[in-house]
């Protein structure tokens, strides 16, 4: 279990410890290194970095060709990103990952709160299916508006796979997968900037919105 010192010092203040400890649980990363790769209907299988600069390297190889997700929150790498000299070692930082991560997690799980027209014990689950695929009702997720609302702890955990084999995390990647190409846009920016790793996983259309 992530340390809640971590929690307390790096993570979004506005949610809960005990959402961002599930939230972790879910994402199932062995370490701040870890990088699961998505293309097409393929996993993509990488050598296991040892250090931050090839962590670095592998990263910009794949992002724009395929879905990225980095780190222990396993942030989507190419969020925001115009051009793949702009991975940084932030990327695979725990302080770093985890703040970016329980950010974006945290919009995600309030739209879908929203949705539900308040605190549900199924938004969690379908926030973190969301925050894997980048979609949500038939849009995308990332691109939707903050809304303040409430949110609340999970009360049950969902089932997950054996600590450190990263199965379930990577089969719920390919179940939903990312956005059409140069779509997504950086929530923590103002401005539309170009997300080059929304490579979609399935050939078929995400349903319709509601």
């Amino acid at each position: 279990m992530i340390d809640p010192e971590l929690i307390q010092l790096c993570a979004d203040p506005r949610l809960e410890v005990e959402i961002v400890q599930q939230f972790v649980s879910e994402m199932n990363a062995s370490d701040h290194l870890t990088i699961f790769v998505a293309q097409g209907n393929r996993t993509i299988l990488v050598p296991k970095p040892e250090t931050v600069e090839q962590a670095i390297e592998t990263t910009r190889e794949w992002v724009g060709q395929a879905n990225v997700r980095v780190g222990l929150t396993q942030y989507p790498a190419g969020l925001g990103i115009t051009d793949p000299s702009e991975i940084s070692y932030e990327l695979f930082d725990n302080c770093e990952n985890l703040r970016m991560g329980t950010e974006l997690f945290g919009k995600v799980l309030r739209v879908v709160t929203q949705w539900y027209g308040g605190p549900a014990e199924p938004a969690f689950e379908d926030a973190i299916y969301a925050y894997r695929t980048g979609w949500f009702e038939g849009e995308r997720i990332f691109y939707a508006e903050d809304p303040e609302v409430e949110v609340m702890a999970p009360e049950r955990s969902t089932a997950q796979a054996e600590p450190g084999t990263g199965d379930a995390a990577q089969a719920e990647a390919e179940a939903g997968p990312s956005e059409p190409p140069f779509s997504y846009q950086d929530p923590n920016s103002a401005s539309i900037r170009i997300d080059l790793s929304g490579i979609r996983v399935h050939n078929q259309e995400p349903p319709s919105s509601q």
